[in-house]
Parts: C-alpha cells; sequence; structure tokens
C-alpha cells in the first residue's frame, strides 16, 4: 500500500474525533472517503496532511512511518491536497501561483522566462491549453482547481487529497476535472476524493471507505456496492421491512407561497415548492445534498439567479435576508454558534433580534419591553437561564436552540425555516423542541424542517422533498412518508430518478 493510516486516534475536549480510525489508499487508485457530518473525515485528512497532530496510530507512506509536522511537512513527504475552496492567489498569475516559492532564477534575480517554462512544463499532460501570464482569478473554478491539482502534484507526488473539488462546478466543468484525475492515476499517483455526490463518487472511485462518528465502518469496491448499502452505512440504519410513520397530521391550508424555478447556479438547482399555511415540510438529503442551500435561497441568505417566489399578491422579494424577514420570512440556520446565536450578547438581546429586524432599525424596541418579552419566552420554553442578562453563549446547546425558537417565535413569522433544530441537544430538549413545532404549526405557521434524524422527518411532516445532488429528486406524502421510503430515494440513481420524473 502507498499510504496507511493505522489504528488512528484523535481526541478534542470533550469529543473523540477519530477513534481507531484505519485507512488505506494503493498507487494508482481513487479512493472515495464518505460519511456525514462529524463522521471525522476531515480530522483525518488535517491527520494526514500534519494540520492535526494524532494522539495515537500510525501513519505509514511507501512502507516507512511518516510523522507530518506541517502542511509543508507532508508536502516534501509526498502528500498534497486540494480543497473546496481554491487556496491560491487569484491577483496572481497563473505561473507565478504554479511556482510560488520555486521561482527559478537566473543571476540571483526571479526569472520570468523560467517561470513561464515551468509553468507550461507543469501543466502539460492536464490537456488544459492557457496563457500562464493571464491572473488565475480570471479563470473559472474548474481551471483553478485543476491550476491548484498540478501545484499539489509537483510539490508532493505521490498522494493527492482532493476535498469537495467538485461542489461549486457544473457538469462540463466535473467532466474537466475527471478527466485529469484519471490521468493522475494511471500516472499510479494515489488519490483521495472526499465528496457527496453519490453519482460522482461511483463514476470516479475504485473503492470507497465510509466513517461514521469517528470510527472506520467500511471499505469494499465501488464497482459491487449497492447504492442502498452505502447509504445506510454513512447514515447507520438498517432498513426495516414496515416502518410506519405515526407523525402528527397537520390541518394545512391554502397555498401560501410558492417557489418557482428558484436556484443559483453552482449551489442548488432550479426548484419548485409549494408551501401551504400551517404546514410541515420535511427536507431530507445526505449532507452536503443541497438542503441548506435550498434554505439560504428562499432566505436570501445566497441571492438566487433564477426563478422567483410569489404568494397571492404577486412576487416577494427575498433577495436578501433583511427583505425576507420583512416579508415575514424566518431562518433557525444549521450551525447555531456561527450563524444563530451572538454568544457575547443576553437572552434578552438575542430573542429581540429578529423582531427588531422585521420593525426596522429606525423604531428601537425598548429596553423593558425587550425585558417582557425574554423574561415571557424563558417561562413558555422552560428557558434554563438565571435571568434574561445571562450571556446565551454561556448556556447548553438545547436552551440556545430554544432561545432561537424565541426569536423567531416573538417575530411570529408566517413561513420558518429550521434546519437541523435538534443537532447536538439533549433527549429532554429535543422533545421540547418537537412540541414546539407542534405548536407553531397549530397556530397556523408554516414550517420547511430540515433533519437528518429521518425518524423526526416522519414523525412532523405532511410532506417529504428529498434532495441529492444539489437538485430536488422526489416528494413523499400521506403514507409514503417512511424511513425506508425516504432512504430509497436518497439512495436512487440519477438515471433512475430521471425516468420516474
Amino acid at each position: 500500500m502507498l499510504l496507511q493510516a493505522r489504528s488512528l486516534t484523535k481526541r478534542f475536549p470533550g469529543t473523540l474525533a477519530l477513534d481507531g480510525v484505519t485507512f488505506e489508499l494503493a498507487a494508482g487508485e481513487v479512493h472515495a472517503l464518505l460519511g456525514e457530518n462529524g463522521a471525522g473525515k476531515s480530522t483525518l485528512i488535517k491527520c494526514l496532511t500534519g494540520a492535526y497532530r494524532r494522539d495515537g496510530g500510525e501513519i505509514v507512506l511507501d512502507g516507512r512511518p511518516v510523522d507530518p509536522q506541517s502542511t509543508a511537512h507532508a508536502q516534501e513527504l509526498g502528500i498534497g491536497t486540494v480543497y473546496q475552496e481554491v487556496n491560491l492567489l487569484p491577483n496572481l498569475t497563473v505561473a507565478e501561483n504554479l511556482t510560488l516559492g520555486r521561482q527559478p532564477r537566473r543571476w540571483g534575480l526571479t526569472s520570468r522566462r523560467g517561470m513561464r517554462a515551468l509553468a507550461r512544463e507543469m501543466l502539460a499532460g492536464y490537456g488544459l491549453d492557457i496563457d500562464v501570464e493571464r491572473d488565475l482569478g480570471a479563470y473559472s473554478v474548474a481551471v483553478q482547481q485543476i491550476v491548484a491539482i498540478a501545484r499539489a502534484v509537483h510539490l508532493s507526488g505521490k498522494v493527492l487529497i482532493l476535498d469537495e473539488p467538485t461542489a461549486s462546478l457544473d457538469a462540463r466543468e466535473v467532466a474537466m476535472l475527471f478527466d485529469v484525475v484519471r490521468r493522475l492515476r494511471e500516472r499510479g499517483l494515489g488519490i483521495v476524493f472526499v465528496s457527496h455526490f453519490l453519482d460522482q463518487v461511483f463514476a470516479i472511485s475504485d473503492r470507497i471507505t465510509v466513517l461514521r462518528n469517528g470510527r472506520h465502518i467500511a471499505t469494499t469496491e465501488a464497482a459491487g456496492l449497492d447504492r442502498l448499502r452505502l447509504v445506510n452505512l454513512m447514515l447507520g440504519r438498517e432498513l426495516e421491512q414496515a416502518t410506519g410513520h405515526g407523525r402528527t397530521a397537520h390541518d394545512a391550508g391554502e397555498e401560501l407561497l410558492r417557489a418557482e424555478r428558484l436556484g443559483k447556479r453552482g449551489r442548488i438547482a432550479p426548484f419548485d415548492l409549494s408551501i401551504r399555511k400551517g404546514e410541515v415540510v420535511g427536507m431530507a438529503g445526505l449532507l452536503g445534498s443541497g438542503r441548506t442551500e435550498t434554505a439560504e435561497v428562499l432566505f436570501g441568505a445566497t441571492a438566487a439567479d433564477s426563478g422567483a417566489v410569489k404568494d397571492r399578491a404577486g412576487a416577494i422579494d427575498v433577495s436578501t435576508p433583511a427583505r425576507a424577514i420583512a416579508s415575514g420570512f424566518g431562518f433557525a440556520p444549521e450551525d447555531r454558534k456561527t450563524d444563530g446565536i451572538i454568544g457575547d450578547l443576553s437572552v434578552r438581546e438575542n430573542i429581540a433580534l429578529a423582531l427588531q429586524a422585521h420593525r426596522g432599525w429606525a423604531r428601537p424596541i425598548p429596553r423593558a419591553e425587550q425585558r417582557r418579552l425574554a423574561e415571557d419566552f424563558i417561562r413558555r420554553l422552560d428557558i434554563r437561564t438565571p435571568g434574561p442578562e445571562k450571556p446565551v453563549g454561556q448556556l447548553s446547546g438545547g436552551n440556545q436552540q430554544k432561545v432561537i425558537l424565541a426569536r423567531w417565535l416573538a417575530m411570529n413569522p408566517r413561513f420558518l425555516i429550521l434546519d437541523e433544530p435538534t443537532r447536538g441537544i439533549d433527549v429532554g430538549a429535543h422533545a421540547e423542541v418537537l412540541r414546539l413545532i407542534n405548536e407553531m404549526v397549530a397556530g397556523g405557521m408554516s414550517l420547511l424542517v430540515i433533519s437528518s434524524e429521518l425518524e423526526e422527518l416522519v414523525t412532523v411532516s405532511d410532506r417529504v422533498i428529498v434532495v441529492r445532488d444539489r437538485r430536488h429528486v422526489a416528494e413523499l406524502t400521506g403514507q409514503e412518508i417512511t424511513t425506508d421510503a425516504i432512504v430509497r430515494a436518497i439512495a436512487a440513481p440519477e438515471a433512475a430518478t430521471e425516468a420516474a420524473e
């Protein structure tokens, strides 16, 4: 084997990120590394590339134990990485990026002619005929990726790790990149391919390794692996023959709003979505499938470049979050610590944020009114805090989630998006959040609930939209909503989905 990770362990405070993980990569192989959020993929890559120091285990390269001290040291050993966000300098030329740190010199000075010649030599064999004297930023993301690969291979030359390289590429650009990957495989490089796009994984990979919760789950040949089996390995569940939905029925009313061919190139393909008043629409899919991207274009966090959102009165402006809020939209994001709460502000200030934005900053909410509002929701939602002036960052995860829900309940939006509303909270808080969802719907609010917990979606949803490879691929309603049906829709190959449509 070219590269071996043997029983790798990595600990962070309160978390065992890697628990004795084993991974092997052969020369001339494309090996896909898969897993949901928190599976340990990024941690494993960072240990292999010297960004993290492992706490246990061994890394073997070409039969010799190695100990990467840094990413630069890993490159010297022969391990290079190219990330989704190209980490080159767009304001420098292609030649300057390719030769940065290793510029050819003549008479002690950098040789521009030598740089150009070396850059062309480095790009030879990649099928890329470009002007190396143009700024890198003038080229497409796909070309920038290939330039980054050429540089990584030149610096390293044994192992290439591609971390979500196709996330921002269209189908033509993916084909261009895969042609380069196949050429490198033929040259004998070992390539680790990290992606959430299952169709691409099966198109390019020789073997697949699945991680879950920091542990190695399985390694298998890609050619003989059933897609349904792969999804089960990633999600950690086996399908049952009969899975009852047991959901709470909601008395949905007339159509509240409709998205028509709404989309954003490179993030989510154009989709249609109808939301009725008092309805819960669930959204399922693997991490990176396009669930959060759908939420972001609906809320204006990502500006759509196609389509529109309408209600009975006409077009709704969701070009920015501020305008979406003004139209009665709310969004509780997946990463509550980064995108949800403002940790240094008090519970009172966090709860008042959305209502203040809805009213406009020219009409400030008096502090006394903010305090009454906060105390009301602390009582109603049983938020465990000494008082409304406690910094929200000092509360538990479940109580932070309740503060975010209280923020939107205080504004009383007509349409609320909940992205992973129960992730990382304890069992009691989990049940409380589900109870709150039913209360909100009973009050006439419409919800889009995104969750990796399929049983949760089955319990609360009137309809479930399945997203795969940044496309809405299936819709389940009524008795069709089972964990079995959701997993099968997630795992279905693209050709089968298109035939069904």
